[in-house]
């Protein structure tokens, strides 16, 4: 079993604190005690997403977790390609340095693994037909 976690962008982490530090400094001074639990009860969730974001490569399959709501199971075999995205859709992944796995005919998720390019290699080791294109590596084993 290899476990990788998403890689973090700090500008991300920065917009965050910045918008909801605001928000709550306004609520306290404001004494909107509900609202302020509120964006507190906010808060604690995404820090929760933050810590239980993560990538597991066992038993031939990649288990995407992404906090209570994202559970995904993919087998490695069914992986065609894995290429780099900047694509900012909502997707298992904290960071816009992100890359797109299809598999099956037409299913893709997007993730953004701290260490690609282990990530990479440990999917090759199980999947060597898998056509690898992202910046660091690009090719297809054959």
């Amino acid at each position: 079993m290899e476990k990788f976690k998403s890689k973090i962008d700090v500008w991300f982490i920065v917009l965050l604190i910045l918008l909801f530090g605001l928000i709550l400094i306004r609520l306290f001074y404001d004494e909107n005690w509900i609202g302020f639990a509120f964006i507190l009860f906010v808060v604690a969730f995404i820090a929760y997403m933050f810590s239980t974001t993560f990538y597991i490569i066992e038993n031939k399959k990649i288990f995407i977790k992404c906090g209570i709501f994202y559970n995904l199971s993919i087998d490695i075999a069914s992986i065609k390609r894995i290429s780099d995205s900047y694509n900012i859709i909502s997707s298992p992944a904290l960071s816009f340095s992100r890359i797109e796995i299809l598999y099956n005919k037409f299913d893709t998720v997007l993730i953004s693994p701290k260490d690609k390019l282990r990530f990479i290699e440990a999917i090759e080791k199980i999947n060597p037909q898998t056509e690898i294109k992202i910046k660091e590596k690009s090719y297809k084993i054959n």
